[in-house]
């Protein structure tokens, strides 16, 4: 197989440790090195010292979590050529398994030129990525205190869920509030209804009549101020990415003509591909990059469905 590289490094990184295989040169005059090293700092650094002694450039590393993060971010800027790979697609083979083989293995793949490179965002892009992921990660724990007061409800025989479209709507919030302070009375507690609604005052009634413990408003207020509480961070959130945004307000106000995409998904997709379409080859490829094409599964003339795109 010829050699595409004459100088090349693979890592695997872990948590801890990595270890790092270098080749230099071809056939039986090739030279070879392996060596482990921390994933501290100083360790790192060490790391990178002893490419620049050997001159080594091209360097290929699994994406590993979020461990190959720190390597790269420390080293990428002393002009290494970083090569981030899918670890399904660089598997070793079976029954040898060791950090030294998988540091050689992709150090082999790398020097013949059989790597395909992972899309790896620019450092703003990649901010841009953690705080909408972020954002994601606390809207769904915002979803989820309200099922944890729904759940505190009906466990107190509190129907609310069963007469409002939005427990947590103008009336919601005002009834809550209210059975938080201590009020039972269902007539009372109807009479903090707003607008219109669907439900009769007498199945209002009916809904709102159970048992609230104190136990029962001490879970539902903490709930509450947990909700609040995630609120501001995520308006904090929110103009960190309009800032970053706003610097992009072509290529964002662009993505927004695209149907059923509002500002919030215009930031996550801004966030995911970049500005730079020039590393996707065509729309198919950032399709496939996105996980939107499937793969071909098809063995002795029969097409099979991935296990991924069961339901």
């Amino acid at each position: 197989m010829e050699n595409i590289l004459d100088k090349c490094c693979g890592i695997d990184v872990h948590q801890e440790s990595l270890t790092a295989c270098i080749m230099k040169g071809s056939g039986k005059g090739m030279y070879k090195e392996i060596r482990e090293f921390s994933t501290f700092t100083d360790g790192i650094q060490t790391l990178g010292s002893w490419l620049r002694e050997h001159e080594v450039i091209h360097v290929a590393i699994e994406s590993t979590g979020v461990y190959w993060k720190p390597v790269f971010n420390i080293l990428a800027e002393e002009h290494f050529d970083f090569m981030l790979v899918n670890a399904k697609h660089v598997k070793n083979v079976p029954g040898r398994k060791t950090d030294i083989k998988d540091s050689e293995w992709l150090c082999k793949l790398l020097k013949n030129g059989l790597l395909e490179r992972n899309f790896i965002p620019p450092e703003e892009m990649r901010n841009l990525r953690d705080l909408t992921r972020y954002r994601n990660k606390l809207i769904a724990t915002v979803a989820s205190e309200k099922n944890r007061i729904i759940k505190v409800l009906e466990t107190a025989n509190i129907k609310l869920s069963s007469v409002l479209s939005d427990v947590f709507g103008e009336s919601g919030s005002h009834i809550l509030k209210a059975l938080v302070e201590g009020e039972t009375d269902p007539k009372k507690l109807t009479e903090l209804i707003v607008g219109r609604v669907k439900r009769s005052k007498e199945e209002f009634i009916r809904a709102l009549t159970g048992r609230v413990t104190p136990h029962h408003r001490f879970l539902i207020q903490q709930a509450l101020d947990h909700i609040c509480d995630i609120g501001k961070i995520i308006e904090k959130i929110e103009k960190e990415i309009q800032t970053i945004t706003s610097k992009h307000i072509q290529e964002f106000e662009l993505i927004q003509t695209v149907p059923g995409i509002n500002s919030t998904v215009a930031a996550a997709v801004l966030a995911e591909i970049g500005v730079n379409m020039d590393q996707f080859p065509s729309d198919q490829h950032i399709s496939s990059w996105a996980g939107l094409s499937p793969g071909s599964y098809e063995s002795a003339g029969k097409k099979k469905v991935p296990e991924s795109y069961q339901g």
